[in-house]
């Protein structure tokens, strides 16, 4: 079983960008969507009329903004998008989707750089943080195999940013920031990628200036993270960096099926 992620920069635009074409090709049974940045009604018939797909959205208020989206084979057994903050919920940041024992709970975390580039909504961005390591916390407790991917929008070590030295001041590799991420990891959860790769220069997102991901100057801000319920099941994880259409990649992860039991 194949549980992708990717932050498609905007839906519309890559839908014109051959998105139902990697999608036919990605041999994905759940592909988790952020910054789909379009109300469902929104979508182009191509993307809303995907034979046997089932799709779940949860939009921002604000249009043209944010919002994740979920594109699964099988029906989900129950999918909630609520943190119970209105102002985590009105930007549409969060979807959780449950397949039996299994849950995809699929993020796209704030930047914390703020409108004027001046790291503005790092506190907002950790509070965030915070909230969905407790929301997820619960259901782990309760027994569920959990799996949160998504665009993090934080590098967590040098490994996982082709300049670290330049970046020390901004918003994405900030010490608070990177530390907020490895609360996570000293909670039990494991960055899949990382589990299976330790070498460097595997990044995620690219610049769109000066040739950046020509030349693979990026940033490993998108991750599968597993609680280690799940993580007994996932046999391998993935970065595509040759998918293009956006300025992010796709990630994932293979699991047993027997992750749903």
């Amino acid at each position: 079983m194949r549980i992708v992620s990717w932050n498609v920069n905007g839906l519309r635009a890559c839908a014109r960008k051959g998105f139902t074409d990697w999608l036919g090709g990605a041999r994905a049974q759940v592909v988790a969507l952020q910054e789909v940045r379009a109300r469902p009604e929104q979508l182009p018939d191509a993307i809303r009329q995907l034979p046997r797909w089932y799709q779940y959205y949860q939009p921002a208020e604000r249009a043209g903004y944010s919002g994740v989206g979920l594109l699964s084979r099988r029906r989900p057994n129950e999918v909630t998008t609520s943190l119970g903050e209105e102002r985590f919920d009105r930007e549409g940041r969060l979807l959780i989707a449950r397949f039996g024992r299994l849950v995809v709970a699929n993020g796209y975390f704030p930047k914390g750089s703020g409108t004027q580039r001046d790291n503005s909504r790092v506190p907002y961005k950790l509070d965030f943080y915070r909230r969905v390591l407790r929301e997820l916390a619960g259901l782990r407790e309760s027994g569920h195999r959990v799996l949160v991917m998504g665009d993090f929008n934080t590098a967590h070590c040098e490994i996982d940013l082709a300049r670290p030295r330049q970046n020390t001041q901004n918003s994405g590799f900030l010490p608070e920031e990177r530390a907020e991420l490895q609360r996570w990891i000293d909670a039990g959860w494991v960055d899949t990628f990382r589990h299976f790769h330790r070498e460097g220069g595997h990044y995620t997102w690219w610049s769109q200036r000066l040739g950046a991901r020509q030349r693979n100057v990026g940033w490993r801000i998108d991750y599968v993270l597993a609680c280690p319920e799940a993580m007994a099941y996932v046999r391998r994880a993935h970065i595509w960096p040759n998918v293009t259409g956006s300025d992010h990649c796709p990630v994932g992860v293979d699991v047993d099926n027997r992750i749903l039991d």
